[in-house]
C-alpha cells in the first residue's frame, strides 16, 4: 500500500489521509460535467485516461482557460502518439507530423492504424478537433502554431539520434519547451496572466526543458529496452561504447557518472523556473505550473547517483507527491521545496564525481535564486512523539483500505456522472 512507503515520513501519512478525506479539493476542485456538451465531456474523459497527473492540474484551472489547455493537451498527445508509434513507417509518419496542424480544421480526419496505448485520441480525433474549433480564435491560433512547430521538430529528429548536448536541448525544446511556450501564451490570452508571461519564451522554454529532461533521465531503462535513445551521445559516450552498456552491473560507476552529469544539466534550468513562477499572479495557473516543477526536482533528487535508474523504475512516493501537491501553492513554499531537494542532492555529491564542480556551482546558484538560506527555511517535517506516531501508524493500517475504497466509490459515482 502507498501508506506503508511513507511510514518513515509522518507528514506524508497526514497528507495522504487529508487528501483522501477531501483535502485534494483545495487544489483540484471537481468539475461540473453535466453542464458540458457530450463532445467536451468525452475530451475530459480522454484527458483522465491518458494522463492522471496532468489531468488533475488541468481541471483545476480557472474559467475558459481550463478547456483551452485540455484541448491543447489532447492535440499534442495525439501528435506525440504518432511520433511514438514504431509501427508507422517513416514515409508515412513524416508527412503526418508535418501536416498534423492542418487536421485540426478537417472535420472527419482520424487515424485508426495506431498500435499505441493512447490511440483513442487518434481514432476519435474528430471529437477533439470539434472542440478545438469551438475555442476562441486567440486560443486556436496558439494551439495550431505550436502543433505546427512541434510536428516539424519531431519529424526532423525521427531520422537522427540526439547527439550533442545542444541537440538534446533542441529535441527537448520541440517536444516540451514548445509546450511551455504555448501554455504561457494561453495564460496571457486568457488575461489571467500578464502579457509578459506569454512573451518571455526563454523562461517558458526552460519550464518545459526541466520537466522533459527529468522524464528522459528517469526513463532510461524503459526507453532503452524499447529501442528508444534520448540520452545525448555526447554525454554517454564519455562512459560507455553503447548507451545500453550503462545497464550492465560492471559499468555501474560509469553509469552513475553519466547520470549525474545529466541531472546537473537539467538542474541548470531551475533558476529560470524560479523566475517564471515568481511572475504568476493567478492561483490556479500558479498551482498548474508549480506542482509539476516541484515533482520534477523531487524526482531528480531521487534519481541522482541512484543505481536503480539502471535497474528498474524510479518514482517518488505517492505520499511525497501528495504532500508536494498540497504544499506548492505559493512562491515561498516552492522556494522551500526547491531548497530542500537541492540540499538533498548536495549531500549525495561524491568527491570523485566528474561533474562535481558543475553540480556544486548550479546548486549554489539555485540556493541564491531561491533567496532562502537553509537556516531561515521553515521545517517541513512534523516532529511527532513516538506514542503519537505509533498510534497514527496503527490508525493508518486499520483505516487506509476503507478510505481508499469509499473515496474511489464516491469519485466514480460523482465525478463523471452523466458521461
Amino acid at each position: 500500500m502507498d501508506i506503508l512507503k511513507s511510514l518513515g515520513h509522518p507528514e506524508e501519512v497526514f497528507n495522504l489521509f487529508k487528501f483522501k478525506m477531501g483535502g485534494c479539493s483545495t487544489v483540484m476542485p471537481k468539475l461540473d460535467y453535466e453542464s458540458m456538451s457530450e463532445s467536451l465531456r468525452t475530451c475530459y474523459l480522454y484527458l483522465n485516461q491518458t494522463s492522471r497527473s496532468f489531468a488533475a492540474v488541468i481541471q483545476a484551472l480557472d474559467g475558459e482557460l481550463r478547456h483551452a489547455v485540455c484541448i491543447f493537451y489532447l492535440v499534442l498527445r495525439a501528435l506525440d502518439t504518432v511520433e511514438d508509434d514504431m509501427s508507422i513507417p517513416l514515409d508515412k509518419k513524416v508527412p503526418m507530423l508535418n501536416d498534423f496542424h492542418t487536421y485540426l480544421y478537417q472535420d472527419e480526419w482520424c487515424f485508426t492504424e495506431s498500435q499505441e496505448k493512447d490511440r483513442q485520441v487518434l481514432e476519435d480525433f474528430p471529437t477533439i478537433s470539434l472542440e478545438f474549433r469551438n475555442l476562441a480564435q486567440e486560443y486556436r491560433d496558439v494551439i495550431s502554431d505550436i502543433c505546427n512547430r512541434m510536428g516539424m521538430g519531431m519529424a526532423d529528429f525521427l531520422e537522427k539520434k540526439v547527439g550533442s548536448m545542444k541537440e538534446w536541448d533542441l529535441y527537448c525544446h520541440y517536444v516540451a519547451g514548445l509546450v511551455g511556450i504555448g501554455l504561457s501564451q494561453l495564460f496571457s490570452a486568457s488575461q489571467l496572466e500578464d502579457p509578459e508571461v506569454g512573451r518571455d519564451t526563454d523562461l517558458a522554454n526552460s519550464m518545459g526543458l526541466f520537466l522533459q529532461k527529468t522524464n528522459i533521465i528517469r526513463d532510461y531503462l524503459e526507453d532503452t529496452q524499447q529501442g528508444r535513445a534520448f540520452w545525448p551521445q555526447e554525454a554517454w559516450s564519455q562512459f560507455a561504447g553503447h548507451l545500453e552498456d550503462l545497464a550492465q552491473p560492471e559499468k555501474l560507476d560509469s553509469a552513475l557518472s553519466c547520470l549525474n552529469l545529466l541531472v546537473t544539466d537539467a538542474l541548470r534550468h531551475v533558476p529560470d523556473v524560479i523566475a517564471y513562477l515568481s511572475r504568476l499572479r493567478n492561483q490556479s495557473v500558479f498551482n498548474f505550473c508549480a506542482i509539476p516543477q516541484v515533482m520534477a526536482i523531487a524526482t531528480l533528487s531521487t534519481c541522482y547517483n541512484n543505481p536503480m535508474v539502471f535497474q528498474g523504475v524510479v518514482k517518488i512516493r505517492k505520499g511525497q507527491a501528495v504532500t508536494l501537491m498540497m504544499e506548492a501553492t505559493n512562491m515561498r513554499a516552492v522556494q522551500s521545496i526547491i531548497a530542500q531537494y537541492s540540499q538533498e542532492i548536495l549531500q549525495k555529491v561524491s568527491l570523485t564525481d566528474p561533474s562535481r564542480d558543475k553540480t556544486l556551482h548550479i546548486l549554489a546558484l539555485i540556493r541564491e535564486k531561491s533567496a532562502l538560506s537553509q537556516s531561515s527555511l521553515p521545517s517541513r517535517t512534523h516532529h511527532l512523539s513516538p506514542m503519537y506516531l505509533s498510534a497514527a501508524m496503527l490508525l493508518a493500517a486499520l483505516s487506509w483500505q476503507y478510505l481508499s475504497t469509499t473515496a474511489a466509490q464516491a469519485q466514480g459515482t460523482g465525478d463523471m456522472q452523466g458521461q
